[in-house]
């Protein structure tokens, strides 16, 4: 019986939660098909966070009576004295909630809240592209993203944006600006996110991680960079699954702000996903309403609420965030520090941040 059948035909009564045995294969499997799945469930990320972070992993599987997988919700929690405790699927990623048929989402959900509140943890938060039924957890709208749908060709793209963005993309192309895609692109990423988010006064995470994340999700993961000469100044992380690409994490260099390489970051990006047959790009979560949102609805997307389900014992609302009250003094003095701090520091820090 293939695993969509499953999904489709076994009764809601003899459903059965339970950790997840270490099963690849058949979780993978199940995913392939499962209908709402995105990259964050491929069970490559259990590793990649255990191993470059130290989360420690609870997924969860939803089996009928014949054994059958119905439904999965990968869970990690990252913990610590300074930022607190959190259950979270998936920490660092946009996605990663319950899927499965309808059934087993919810039970999966009443599982996950009854484990946090084992736990004892200051929020558990679901991740999840479609809002749950189950009254165990409440959606909190806190963050949407931009979904842009794509034409078959980049040249029918190209027509479809207004004189105005065009003209941008036009400028750090006029600027010598090259954009390079490919594994071996990761380095240069990571040395321009590195920057920007000390420039943000925010932890960078472990390059470990992006190694990692290359080495065991090689066959989704687009890395790419823009140069000025030799000299990376914009790039990009992003993940193709299912006919859907998303870019996940993006940074640009503040010192070439003026020949715009974030614009050609994005078009690049965009070229890439049609390039590699996908029909729509995603433009990662933001804030509502922030530069970030509005650097994104400018290339002529459409906003899509993350319907993100919580539950906390202490009315907590979300995770660490610099964008917070209580983290702008730690914000200014991050900025200050030098790159070689920052570098050594951040990993250790953006380690106990999901």
């Amino acid at each position: 019986m293939s695993a969509r059948l499953a999904v489709e035909t076994a009764p809601a009564t003899t459903l059965h939660v339970a950790p997840h045995d270490g099963d690849a294969r058949a979780w993978d499997d199940f995913i392939a098909v499962a209908e709402g799945s995105t990259f964050c469930h491929r069970a490559a990320w259990r590793d990649v966070l255990r191993d470059t972070l130290g989360a420690e992993s609870y997924d969860l599987v939803a089996r009928d009576g014949g054994g059958a997988i119905r439904g999965v919700l990968p869970l990690a929690r990252v913990r610590s004295l300074l930022f607190g405790d959190y259950l979270v699927s998936l920490p660092f990623l946009n996605a990663g909630g319950p899927v499965g048929d309808a059934a087993a989402r919810d039970r999966l959900i009443q599982h996950a809240a009854a484990l946090a509140r084992r736990l004892r943890v200051d929020l558990l938060e679901l991740r999840s592209r479609e809002a749950p039924t189950s009254g165990a957890v409440q959606v909190v709208p806190r963050k949407l993203t931009v979904l842009l749908a794509l034409p078959p060709s980049a040249a029918e793209l190209w027509e479809r944006f207004p004189a105005k963005l065009r003209s941008q993309i036009r400028r750090p192309h006029k600027e010598g600006l090259e954009a390079r895609f490919g594994l071996e692109e990761r380095h240069a990423f990571y040395d321009v996110l590195a920057r920007h988010m000390r420039d943000l006064g925010t932890p960078v995470l472990p390059q470990a991680f992006f190694e990692r994340v290359a080495q065991r999700l090689g066959d989704l993961v687009v890395f790419g960079a823009v140069y000025r000469g030799a000299e990376p100044v914009a790039a990009g992380c992003g993940f193709l699954w299912r006919g859907e690409m998303e870019i996940t994490w993006a940074a640009a260099l503040r010192a070439h702000q003026r020949v715009a390489p974030n614009m050609q970051l994005y078009w690049a990006f965009l070229e890439q996903a049609i390039a590699r047959g996908a029909r729509v790009f995603d433009f990662g979560r933001c804030t509502p309403g922030g530069g970030t949102h509005h650097f994104k609805r400018q290339w002529c997307g459409v906003d899509v609420p993350l319907p993100w389900a919580q539950w906390s014992p202490h009315g907590v609302r979300a995770t660490p965030s610099p964008e917070r009250p209580v983290y702008r003094i730690a914000v200014a003095l991050w900025q200050r520090l030098p790159l070689f701090v920052t570098n050594r520091l951040g990993p250790r820090l953006a380690k106990r941040l999901p």
